[in-house]
């Protein structure tokens, strides 16, 4: 019987690129790769093939599932330090109020490329150049530009996608003027450096051709990034961290992320709620696990020169000592041989600047300080990632994929639509529409709670600042399920313009 898939992803072209390998003989995980390949094509201001991902995979039929941490890494292999990084602040009123570090020296090591190629490598069925091909193609025809990017850029055109000419050009049309939502863009250059991908593989982007003039421009431009750090660098495989919620057994992002183990901790603090609708005790409840597991997050662990170490305390602390068993985009795929596939990718806000001759958007990863609140770390070593693509299966033989962009929202917007899912036996739709909040801890200590107009809220003792129903700043879900029947259902978030598909 022919393996079919349920999708949900960022947008059409995805979906279409997930659908398209899957006639070719692709599963779960050749679709997902294909499919967040093409997101990073298309997506621009929102994620980049030089920036990160994380893939929870749980091949069919298999005991365990798994995670790969394609995700960036520190520079400063061979010369960091020879002179000053260039860099510059960057203000914006995005996602209630960001500031960021942009510019050449605000860039870590890309491992996307790396991350999902390895993902294909060890559980994919078709070769490389043949997930890689939609994305190519894509690239070289042109693509409109999406909703997400459309509301994202106008905070930022200026300030952090105006100084570089290259990054500039693609976001302007023949007039001058800048693209809205809706204008063909098309990045010069990116196609060839998909075909050199797909020809070559991950060894193009990291020791090849590629990897030199990315790591000569840094030099030349005031970036931290050598030709040592790209060589150097590895996707790590983990055992995926385990949590169980309701009859579901979930496995997401493990330490040294930070995303997985937050997530983890807020679904064991929250218990078997809701028992169906959720009540205003159930949501109390909800803002103090939310409050209790992000101020341990806030002050221990981002803080923590052992990040990883810390985020088992939490863990354990919750009872799941034995569990190690702006911008970012989802993938969710399953297929009906029961495999699920959950990725996650993120280059910061972007750091403004694009490769020269290869249409390659740098990340800004080093300048997200929200995630970098720690002790320095080691050359090589994989940064802190709020990322959490998670899988399921349950002991009828349903499987789920789901994971959401998002910031530091992206593990509140998961607990609460698996919490409806599981616990609450909402449909996976409606899991996903539901109103959300989120505990948001401001600088100097301060704690509010901010929410969705439409979502009840029983009496608190925190500031209450509300949101527009389905407001972007709640993540955007992604999620797929297959049913004991072999039934496929994908579910898009109504906050972030996304796309679902079948077939």
């Amino acid at each position: 019987m022919t393996t079919r898939v349920a999708v949900a992803a960022p947008n059409g072209y995805a979906t279409d690129a997930a659908l398209r390998v899957v006639t070719e003989g692709g599963g779960a995980v050749d679709a997902a790769v294909a499919a967040m390949l093409t997101t990073m094509v298309t997506e621009p201001g929102i994620v980049s093939l030089a920036g990160g991902a994380f893939a929870t995979v749980w091949p069919a039929g298999e005991p365990a599932a798994v995670t790969v941490d394609g995700y960036v890494a520190m520079p400063g292999l061979g010369g960091r330090g020879r002179r000053e990084p260039s860099v510059h602040d960057v203000v914006t009123d995005y996602g209630a109020g960001v500031t960021m570090t942009a510019g050449l020296g605000s860039v870590a090591v890309p491992g996307a490329v790396a991350g999902l190629a390895l993902v294909q490598e060890r559980w994919g069925h078709l070769p490389w150049r043949e997930v890689v091909a939609p994305a190519t193609e894509v690239a070289r025809a042109g693509f409109t530009l999406g909703a997400a990017s459309g509301y994202y850029l106008p905070y930022v055109r200026d300030s952090l996608f105006g100084w570089d000419p290259q990054t500039r050009a693609a976001l302007e049309g023949p007039d001058g003027r800048w693209l809205e939502t809706g204008d063909l863009v098309v990045v010069d250059d990116l196609a060839d450096t998909l075909a050199t991908v797909a020809a070559d593989g991950p060894a193009a982007f990291y020791t090849g051709g590629l990897a030199a003039v990315l790591a000569d421009d840094m030099a030349a431009r005031g970036g931290l990034v050598t030709a040592e750090d790209l060589a150097a660098y590895r996707p790590v495989v983990r055992p995926a961290l385990a949590v169980d919620l309701g009859a579901w057994r979930l496995r997401t992002n493990p330490p040294p992320a930070i995303g997985g183990a937050v997530l983890a901790a807020m679904l064991t603090l929250l218990g078997d709620r809701p028992r169906g609708e959720w009540t205003p005790d159930d949501v109390a409840h909800l803002v103090a696990v939310q409050r209790q597991v992000l101020e341990v997050r806030r002050e221990r662990i981002d803080l923590a020169d052992d990040r990883a170490a810390a985020a088992w305390d939490l863990l354990r602390e919750v009872g799941l000592a034995g569990a190690a068993s702006p911008s970012t985009a989802h993938v969710s795929v399953v297929d009906t041989d029961g495999g699920a596939c959950a990725v996650t990718s993120s280059y910061g806000y972007g750091s403004g600047a694009t490769v020269p001759g290869t249409g390659l958007w740098l990340n800004n990863c080093l300048g997200e300080r929200e995630l970098n609140r720690g002790a320095p770390l080691a050359p090589g070593t994989h940064l802190a990632s709020n990322m959490a693509p998670t899988v399921g299966l349950r002991a009828d033989g349903a499987a789920l994929a789901i994971g959401s962009p998002g910031a530091d929202r992206i593990t509140t917007a998961l607990q609460q639509v698996l919490a409806s899912l599981t616990n609450g036996r909402a449909g996976l739709q409606a899991a996903v529409d539901r109103p959300r909040l989120h505990v948001h801890h401001v600088d100097g200590g301060e704690v509010r709670v901010d929410a969705e107009e439409d979502l009840p809220l029983p009496r608190l003792d925190l500031e209450v600042r509300r949101h527009h129903p389905h407001s972007m700043y709640f993540g955007g879900v992604a999620a797929t399920l297959v049913t004991p029947d072999g039934g496929l259902q994908a579910a898009g978030d109504p906050r972030r313009a996304g796309a679902v598909a079948v077939g």
